[in-house]
């Protein structure tokens, strides 16, 4: 009877270990599988740290490149994220890491928040400027047109003045003359005779003319194209002029009489036709011929 009941003892004994360790393995198992869950998960919640991190700086990279913006706190924020998100892909996961990097990324939207608003102020300010910078350009443009056309009309109602300017000669006449010891002057058409050549004109009346001392050039050319007198030389914008003489007047814009005699050796006075050309500075204002015998 003791026997029976010993081994009745042992068998439940043995049956309750038994029980015992089967919940052990199974509270084991179920630990296991816990744990591995909660790694899996920790882990997929890094990769979304990473991810979200990644689209910061994709974010900060398209508003910096588009717009060309270089601002300091855009840079300066953008470089932030890629130390943090270097700093999440060699750190091992676990719940304070990932609680911790979670409120960062937290801050970090904020601030890109409100940087992306000042960034988006600042690309309208430069838009608005470069509408005015265009538009002063466009009034800048026409009112050089403007200015131009102002110019040319000036320069063109200048050159205008200058030809107007001029005073003209008629009635010019040439003549050869025999100079007395008492200085009384005599006409003669012979070459062989003459002394010098005398030339007379008119000035017209010309209100648009200055008053004032005016010097007059005078040119005496023989048939063999040589000239009388001086043979001087004056330089001009236009060009040079050759003389034989010169003459001052004062000219107050009415009309004047002006005769000048012109010296000639003897070997230049020859029968045959003679050129008279009268300039008022470069401008040739009269011309004449006269024949001698």
């Amino acid at each position: 009877m003791n026997k029976e009941s010993s081994n009745s003892k042992f068998k439940v004994l043995i049956g309750v270990l038994t029980a015992l360790l089967i919940a052990l393995g199974v509270y084991t198992v179920s630990l296991y599988n816990d744990s591995k869950n909660t790694v899996t998960g920790l882990e997929n919640q890094k990769a979304d740290i990473e991810n979200e991190l990644q689209e910061l700086i994709a974010n900060y990279d398209e508003v910096i490149k588009d717009n060309e913006l270089k601002d300091k706190d855009l840079l300066a924020a953008r470089e932030r994220i890629e130390v943090l998100l270097d700093s999440v892909k060699t750190a091992e996961a676990n719940v304070d890491l990932i609680k911790r990097y979670k409120v960062e990324i937290g801050r970090l939207k904020d601030e890109r928040k409100m940087l992306f608003a000042r960034a988006d102020s600042l690309i309208q300010s430069n838009r608005m400027l470069a509408v005015q910078v265009d538009s002063a350009k466009t009034i800048i443009g026409e009112t050089i047109k403007v200015v131009d056309s102002v110019s040319q009309e000036n320069l063109a109602m200048a050159e205008t003045i200058k030809k107007g300017s001029v005073v003209k000669a008629i009635d010019l006449r040439g003549e050869a003359v025999i100079v007395r010891n008492n200085g009384k002057i005599v006409d003669t058409r012979r070459a062989s005779r003459a002394d010098k050549v005398r030339t007379c004109f008119t000035l017209t009346p010309n209100i648009v003319a200055q008053k004032g001392d005016r010097l007059l050039f005078v040119q005496v050319i023989n048939p063999k194209n040589n000239l009388l007198g001086d043979r001087s030389t004056i330089e001009f914008e236009s060009g040079t002029l050759n003389y034989s003489t010169t003459t001052k007047v004062f000219y107050e814009q009415e009309e004047l009489d002006v005769c000048v005699l012109v010296d000639a050796a003897e070997e230049d006075l020859i029968e045959g036709r003679y050129t008279i050309n009268v300039f008022d500075g470069p401008t040739q204002v009269a011309s004449t011929t006269m024949d001698l015998k």
